[in-house]
């Protein structure tokens, strides 16, 4: 089918009202709001509150039996925005700079063409989700248990990309997205004065040495052909002008597709910050905390979206290079057969800028293409 002629207007006006009221985390009562009143006049089933402040949108068409999901995240970032469009962000310190706007519309768009539709025969299940960017809005969702109140029996996701032309999608089987790890090394040593380093343990000297090793990690700890990522991203002590510090904090970010090589990450660089210690005399601990798993998509439902994609005439890279971002879609992923989509944003000014950039913009060209390709999804899943 192809989409009503009025529908692009109202996608557009739809997401200029998300993205001039962006809200954060869990705590998106207009968000939530709107897109419940939405689906209710769509004539869809919606159920409020899910994962504190999701909401569930349910379309049964015909007399089918099979349940898809499809999930679109709400929440917006801690950011100012730099725009000079229009509709840009009216909350203080709060904007969409990373599309979500644009993926809930998507959603939308697609729930109101195909609850007009006459030839579909089972179930869609809308999960719109809260709380994406902290990695905790899929799990709560699942912990009140969408996918086995609702028989889902496969879930679909999707997110804009900058810099890909509009119109064009990318997916593969197996890890798309890495997951993320959180990290926090402390060095307890002896500080001193600035003038006698000998009758001390310099932490910072320690600390740079660290730095340096654990870029070892993935440049000769790892198989080349797996992919990580180590960064190092703070450093604090306790130092001052002529006084050594006693105390060093590293803390960073590290990337891997598989647990596996998080597991090798994480082994890697305990036994890195207990052997830099013991060399030095003083004592190193260290927290690693995996907050995002990797998303690892599955074989059935990547043919559905490439054959979707094919069925609206788009291009689609069936096995794209993985991504070294984290997505909480993830969870899903892990709980029902899943398969996360990436969608060009287009590749000039704000909607070829990086996401979580305080100048990038979600494109309105590409809100059609999202919508479309949803509902070849659901065409491809259930036809009647």
């Amino acid at each position: 089918m192809t989409l009503p002629p009025d529908l692009s207007a109202q996608m557009t006006e739809w997401r200029h009202a998300f993205h001039r009221m962006p809200e954060l985390g869990f705590d998106l009562p207009r968000t939530s709001a709107r897109v419940a009143d939405l689906l209710r006049g769509f004539g869809l089933e919606v159920h409020s509150g899910i994962g504190q402040s999701g909401v569930v949108g349910i379309l049964q068409k015909g007399n089918g039996t099979r349940t898809i999901a499809i999930r679109a995240d709400m929440d917006a970032l801690p950011i100012t925005e730099q725009t000079d469009v229009a509709y840009r962000s009216e909350v203080p310190g709060q904007m969409h700079a990373c599309g979500h706007d644009g993926h809930t519309t998507m959603a939308l768009g697609a729930a109101k063409a195909l609850a007009e539709a006459d030839d579909l025969s089972g179930r869609i299940v809308y999960l719109f989700q809260p709380n994406e960017e902290h990695g905790q809005g899929a799990a709560a969702m699942i912990a009140e248990g969408v996918f086995d109140r609702f028989d889902v029996e496969a879930v679909y996701g999707m997110h804009n990309i900058p810099g890909m032309p509009v119109g064009q999608f990318a997916t593969r089987t197996g890890p798309i997205t890495a997951s993320e790890a959180l990290f926090e090394i402390i060095i307890e040593a002896r500080g001193g004065h600035a003038a006698l380093p000998h009758m001390g343990a310099d932490a910072i000297t320690i600390g740079a040495e660290l730095v340096g090793a654990l870029q070892t990690i993935v440049s000769r700890k790892l198989d080349p052909a797996q992919n990580g990522v180590v960064s190092v991203t703070g450093f604090e002590t306790d130092g001052k002008r002529n006084v050594l510090p006693g105390r060093a904090t590293l803390t960073g970010d590290a990337r891997a597709l598989t647990p596996e090589v998080n597991a090798q990450i994480e082994a890697a660089m305990r036994r890195i910050v207990a052997g830099i210690c013991t060399a030095h005399d003083v004592t190193g601990h260290v927290t690693y905390d995996t907050i995002f798993r990797p998303t690892i998509n599955a074989p059935e439902p990547v043919t559905t979206a490439t054959a979707a994609a094919q069925a609206i005439g788009a291009p689609m890279d069936a096995a794209c290079p993985p991504k070294l971002f984290s997505e909480d879609f993830a969870e899903m992923a892990a709980t029902r057969p899943g398969c996360f989509v990436l969608m060009g944003n287009g590749t000039e000014r704000p909607h070829a800028r990086p996401l979580h950039s305080a100048d990038y913009d979600f494109n309105d060209d590409a809100l059609a293409h999202g919508a479309a390709f949803w509902v070849a999804v659901a065409r491809a899943e259930l036809a009647g």
